[in-house]
């Protein structure tokens, strides 16, 4: 099978690795054949390895496609912020990510990030630590301008670890009210006093 062309990527090429990326958000990583993935994106196993050099290579590519998405996507939603405290910054981040519509590109990440820390990671060798550096520095960059490099690095660690795993708790029981509480413990304003009844007077 010949080698494609390294002027860059062919606009088939981009097609596929879209309807190939699609497809693993529906199907997942596990068991991933290239003979239904092509029947499904409309080509061959054929056509697949001759554009994308061998299956550990085009999972690769989808790999990096979801990293670039997620992040991206992410960004966005970190940049609406604007000037939100650092509570208000990991709640706008956590409600983006738990939406169900998200769903399919968390399970995802965190099926390719377990792949990638196993004894014989494969094509998902060093997704892991590429998408936890990802995140880290969005979160870093974030935060206040001024904030002290490492006061930012500790809180966007901590948010980072609560967030990912909130979402594997969201993942496994679907309780979105059970766990966005424990998010939001100890961010909350805490309710005003209840004023003390007036004293009673003793009848005359």
């Amino acid at each position: 099978m010949g080698t494609p062309p390294s002027s860059g990527p062919s606009p088939r090429r981009t097609e596929l690795l879209d309807a190939c990326y699609a497809y693993l958000l529906e199907h997942g990583l596990t068991g991933l054949s290239l003979r239904p993935l092509a029947a499904a994106t409309g080509t061959s196993p054929r056509v697949l390895l001759y554009l994308f050099g061998s299956k550990d290579e085009l999972l690769r590519q989808l790999l990096a496609r979801a990293r670039h998405e997620q992040v991206g996507t992410m960004a966005t939603v970190l940049t609406k912020a604007g000037g939100d405290d650092f509570d208000a910054l990991v709640d706008r981040l956590w409600t983006f990510l738990s939406a169900p519509e998200q769903r399919p590109m968390v399970r995802l990440t965190y099926e390719a990030f377990l792949m990638s820390l196993g004894h014989e990671p494969g094509p998902w060798a060093g997704f892991a630590g590429e998408a936890a550096r990802e995140w880290l520095d969005l979160l870093v960059r974030a935060q206040p301008p001024g904030t002290p490099a490492a006061l930012a690095q500790a809180r966007a660690t901590r948010a980072l670890a609560l967030v990912r795993g909130l979402l594997l708790d969201l993942l496994a029981c679907e309780e979105p009210g059970r766990v966005r509480s424990a998010l939001t413990l100890g961010t909350e304003e805490p309710a005003p006093p209840t004023p003390p009844p007036p004293p009673r007077t003793a009848p005359r």
